[in-house]
């Protein structure tokens, strides 16, 4: 077959420019990223060996061989895995097969130190050969298959594949990395030495250098999960996360223990210091990969951790699943379901741990990754009571986080539900004027700011005896709770009821079916009106979030709340008493909704008509 040309994914040729440059400090990196490949390549061999044993005949014994050679300026990196064919040359190196790739490569910003820290969250892999090489070529063979095939590329927009000749592996890959001129250090059997020990001792494959007629095995090939705690080094546990993790940040926290008793199994498992790329794909997939009895089954296996633990990054091994069970079985297995428990119940534990002995330290986790927790309060009530002690919230009582019980803790006389409001961002949730009784009350309200808290506080409801309510939806019932101005001034700020009344009834009659109802409210002190939900509706912030996602087709009516203290409704409630009042406030009336609008970040339906009625009035109020 003759050569065939492709360009790149656009994704991939911008990666590729960035990792060539961003990275250039780190680019010893890419030996740790090849020989990474090459034991996943292995390992998913030997999985598929357990029912086609053919596929390793004649050679059972898995390795990885780096050989340098001087004089071509060429080091590369062999395995006998899994390999690939054409397909899968263009799949895996051609493209980027993640969702949100776009929208990660817009954050990049050409600052080095910045970009190499997005990088590491998002994960190079096989590209990072192009910090050091000028071309790189990949010469494979899939497992079981008769032609081999050669990918060439400089790594500069485009790559070319063909028919490979005789100088294919019989199956697996050898990647053939063309140096830069300037990259000689990678030709020094100590420089390559070095590098193995130090990112790839813990590979379970052996790593062989060969140099000449001279062979060396670098690493200890051991499965680092099997061993001990006590003799592991805390930098080995850091390059086995860079493994599993495909990753370059630091873990926040390593599990290692190995479960004994009528269900034996070993876990290694981390939590990352930074959020995986990858956390919010609608495919919430587990990246922990099991194995059984160190034979490598799958790195996408949903029966083994929940979906809302899905940042832990690691690997679970056990003797007691069957070898040959198919991945669709696996799901239903009892001895997983087991397993599963018992990961989670001791990853709550490890966390809860961290949250009472160093909790600053764990709100560097929560920023990260509590969102993703929360997901749990919802779906799973077996661990709920868990997860509610391990959640934390901002709220009105200062900038830090506070623990739900925190929170009761804190509940003043009287106050029989936790006070919840919904929106985007804590600083926009401070400025809602459907804030403004309960501050100046003392009553605090915890501030929800992650999607998932729509769903999860109605499910849960409670805490402690304590239902959770939104101050957005329903009448406020803040009659038992006194302010300040309350006790000293009990009559001052009081408009006359009556005129009140009449005014409600001005206002219901000008915006008719624009709203569901007018009310008078001590919800609110400065502000002179305000929208709420009706108890018997969705509230606005999930309405919103429906509405945006398609779920519904439109928004129900609100309730217009309106300040009888605030000198704009006195001064309406004054002239809605008088000689054809219903006519001159009927402007007046639509400014106040669409001003309760915009407080909530809702679009003005009629902006002409909103920009005509307020020129109106400040043209009769100049006059």
């Amino acid at each position: 077959m003759s050569q065939e040309k492709f360009g790149f994914e656009a994704d991939v040729s911008k990666l590729l420019d960035i990792v060539a440059h961003s990275l250039y400090s780190e680019r010893e990196v890419f030996l740790r990223e090849l020989i990474s490949n090459a034991s996943d390549a292995c390992d998913k061999l030997r999985y598929a060996a357990i029912t086609k044993p053919a596929l390793i005949e004649g050679d059972p014994d898995f390795k990885i061989t780096i050989t340098l050679d001087k004089k071509a300026k060429t080091l590369s990196i062999a395995d006998n895995g899994i390999g690939m064919g054409r397909k899968e040359l263009i799949d895996n190196l051609g493209t980027i097969a993640r969702s949100g790739t776009t929208a990660f490569l817009g954050q990049l910003s050409g600052e080095a130190a910045k970009d190499a820290s997005l990088i590491g969250q998002f994960g190079v892999g096989f590209y990072s050969s192009f910090m050091v090489a000028d071309k790189v070529e990949v010469l494979t063979r899939s497992a079981g298959e008769k032609k081999a095939w050669l990918w060439t590329s400089e790594g500069k927009g485009e790559f070319t594949i063909e028919e490979a000749g005789d100088d294919a592996p019989v199956r697996g890959a050898r990647i053939i990395v063309h140096l830069n001129k300037d990259q000689k250090e990678f030709l020094e059997p100590s420089r390559i030495q070095t590098i193995v020990r130090r990112y790839s001792d813990h590979i379970g494959v052996p790593v062989i250098l060969q140099d000449g007629d001279k062979e060396e095995t670098l690493n200890e090939a051991s499965a680092l999960w099997t061993l001990p705690k006590a003799k592991v080094k805390p930098e080995q546990y850091k390059e086995f996360y860079h493994h599993v993790g495909h990753t370059f940040d630091e873990p926040w926290l390593t599990l290692h223990w190995k479960a004994e008793g009528r269900l034996e199994y070993s876990a290694l498992l981390f939590v990352p210091s930074s959020k995986p790329f990858d956390l919010f794909e609608p495919q919430r997939r587990n990246q922990v990969r099991l194995y059984v009895a160190r034979v490598f089954i799958t790195d996408d296996c949903e029966g083994l951790l929940p979906a809302w633990l899905r940042f832990l990054r690691g690997v679970v091994d056990s003797e007691d699943l069957p070898l040959n069970i198919s991945r669709e079985m696996l799901q239903l297995n009892p001895v997983l379901a087991k397993i599963r428990s018992g990961l989670v119940k001791r990853v709550l534990g490890e966390l809860k741990k961290k949250a009472e002995k160093a909790p600053e330290d764990y709100a560097v986790f929560w920023e990260n990754f509590g969102s993703v927790l929360k997901e749990g309060l919802y779906e799973e009530v077996a661990h709920r009571e868990a997860l509610l002690e391990l959640a934390r919230f901002r709220s009105t009582n200062g900038e830090g986080l506070c623990s739900l019980a925190d929170y009761v803790g804190r509940m003043k006389k009287g106050q029989e539900a936790i006070y919840t409001i919904a929106g985007e961002q804590a600083e926009q949730l401070r400025a809602s004027p459907q804030l403004e009784g309960f501050v100046s009350r003392g009553l605090e309200v915890l501030l929800l700011t992650d999607p998932v808290d729509e769903f999860w506080a109605q499910s849960v409801s409670v805490y402690e005896g304590k239902p959770f309510k939104s101050i957005t939806r329903g009448a406020a019932d803040l009659d038992k709770f006194k302010t300040k101005k309350d006790k000293k001034k009990p009559d001052e700020d009081k408009a006359d009821s009556a005129e009140i009344e009449i005014l409600v009834a001005v206002l219901k009659l000008a915006l008719k079916d624009a709203v569901k109802d007018v009310r008078q409210t001590k919800r609110l002190t400065e502000s002179p009106v305000c929208l709420v939900a009706d108890e018997s509706d969705i509230d606005m912030h999930l309405e919103r979030l429906l509405k945006k996602h398609n779920q519904i087709d439109s928004a129900s009516a609100r309730i217009l709340e309106i300040n009888p203290g605030h000198g704009v409704i006195k001064a309406l409630a004054r002239k809605a008493g008088k000689k054809n009042a219903a006519a001159q406030l009927d402007d007046a009336a639509h400014i106040l909704l669409d001003q309760a609008r915009i407080m909530e970040g809702e679009p003005v339906p009629d902006p002409a008509g909103f920009a005509r009625r307020l020129s109106g009035l400040m043209e009769k109020g100049l006059a």
